[in-house]
């Protein structure tokens, strides 16, 4: 290579150095205009309302936080001690169709954080050419001149981040990147959540099937009975028309329940990603008991609850978008340059001659646009405040949420105390009852109404037990499930 050629390499290397070197400046020692971000402060109360000493009862379905124990972690549906349930849990985590979106919007967020980190560096393109011509001679008109020119060009453009633009943008991307993988959590809580309702409505249901069934045993028996009495001259045809009805409407009552299980079925199949034709849940009557949730002090919610989580992650992308606003009241930068070779022939086409070159910046300033930057920036403040007033309402909704769940769990459990003691009694007037029509004391109207306070006092409790269970998901669902907050959010 000659020495001309050399010495316009020794220029272009230089030029690129100090492009590099104003690289780090810019990366480095840049200014940003986002203000300094804090969390905004919050009214966290030092306990929960419900679990004052006077009203503490572990019976009531929760417990004192006890060290290294103080949060529900992981697979927190295995605490109800339900095989068949973590089966339905584990599917929905893997198949819900609801959970792979947001897995999506995760991803895509993931890869915008990508795109904008890309503006830290110049963009280098190139567009080789091969141009064959052929134009008349001046000189002699019935000849031509052919020819070939060959180009090797490359170019490259940067603009150094001086004001902060581009760091504050990645900075707002990631943090919203961050806040789409709270949101991945909180969906996934969600459907955990109502995985474990249905089917706790659903045994629910097959209990109180169950129930209606041996009742409709029972009451078949008493017809007979009745009947036998009709004949014998003890009782009258009224007696048995009461006793078919009582038979038939509970008959009625059970089948009646076929469409609430059909309806919940079909939900946990949508839940676990399948088709409900090809879903089913054998009938289990299997009686699943409320169980003592652990907890933790309201300040925990902050970190244990992933919506919290994506609310605090989104005021500190708006933040740091208030530094995107003003860093366009400065000038931009941008520093370009091109190389290459030309020539008539590939031979030719490397030679000293054939290089050409440059380098250049340019700086460019918005003298006067009618408010446009001054209106940006107020926009992104107002954003900003309106994320500060949107985290606040999910940390207030969070304590409400936990607030409503142990009050439910504390009222639920005195309720169902009675509600025992009623069907107890109950039981206790339909043995009288019966005894008294037996001896004809009383008419079987007595019976018809025994049997129908003792079915109607199960059924109740039966109801009690699943709310209780609904609310003791809907506790571990308010106090964040298993989830635990990402090391790029607790950063």
């Amino acid at each position: 290579m000659n020495h001309s050629l050399s010495n316009m390499l020794s220029r272009f290397e230089a030029v690129v150095r100090v492009s590099l070197a104003l690289a780090c400046v810019s990366g480095f020692g840049g200014c940003s205009f986002a203000p300094k971000y804090v969390m905004p402060p919050v009214q966290t109360p030092a306990a929960f309302k419900e679990l004052t000493p006077a009203q503490f009862n572990e019976t009531d379905g929760w417990k004192t936080a006890e060290p290294k124990d103080n949060l529900i972690r992981g697979n927190w549906w295995e605490m109800f001690q339900e095989p068949e349930l973590n089966a339905y849990e584990n599917q929905a985590t893997v198949s819900n169709q609801s959970v792979a979106a947001a897995l999506a919007n995760f991803l895509a967020a993931r890869a915008v954080v990508k795109q904008a980190r890309s503006q830290y560096f110049p963009t280098v393109s190139a567009n080789p050419s091969v141009i064959s011509s052929r134009q008349p001679s001046l000189t002699t008109p019935v000849t031509s001149v052919r020819g070939t020119e060959y180009a090797l060009p490359f170019d490259a453009s940067w603009e150094p981040d001086f004001w902060g633009r581009v760091r504050n943008t990645v900075k707002a991307n990631s943090l919203e990147a961050q806040a789409t993988l709270a949101d991945l959590g909180n969906v996934r809580l969600t459907i955990q959540a109502e995985v474990a309702v249905d089917y706790f409505e659903l045994r629910v249901l097959d209990a109180q099937t169950h129930l209606l069934d041996a009742s409709a045993l029972d009451y078949q028996e008493s017809l007979k009975l009745t009947k036998v009495q009709e004949v014998a001259g003890l009782a009258s045809g009224q007696d048995s028309e009461q006793a078919e009805t009582q038979l038939e409407i509970t008959r009625a009552q059970a089948i009646d329940l076929g469409i609430q299980r059909a309806q919940l079925e079909h939900a946990l199949a949508m839940l676990v990603g399948k088709s409900p034709s090809s879903f089913s849940i054998a009938t289990n009557s299997a009686d699943t008991q409320p169980i003592a949730i652990p907890f933790g002090i309201p300040s925990q919610l902050l970190e244990r609850r992933p919506d919290v989580a994506a609310a605090e992650r989104r005021v500190a992308e708006a933040n740091a978008q208030i530094g995107v606003a003003r860093a366009a009241y400065y000038p931009t930068i941008t520093l370009s340059g091109s190389a290459g070779f030309e020539g008539t022939s590939m031979q030719n086409l490397f030679s000293g001659p054939g290089l050409a070159w440059s380098v250049g910046a340019a700086l460019a300033q918005t003298l006067f646009d009618g408010g446009l930057r001054r209106a940006v920036t107020e926009q992104s403040q107002a954003i900003y405040q309106g994320t500060v007033a949107n985290y606040r309402q999910t940390v207030l909704a969070a304590f409400q949420e936990v607030e409503d769940n142990l009050s439910t769990l504390r009222i639920l459990s005195q309720e169902l105390q009675h509600q025992n003691a009623a069907v107890k009694s109950s039981q206790s007037y339909l043995t009288q009852a019966t005894a008294r029509y037996q001896s004809g004391l009383d008419g079987y109207l007595d019976v018809i109404t025994a049997q129908t306070t003792l079915l109607t006092n199960q059924r109740t409790a039966l109801n009690l037990q699943m709310e209780q269970l609904t609310a003791s998901v809907q506790l571990v669902k308010a106090l964040g499930g298993g989830w635990e907050l990402p090391a790029t959010v607790a950063e």
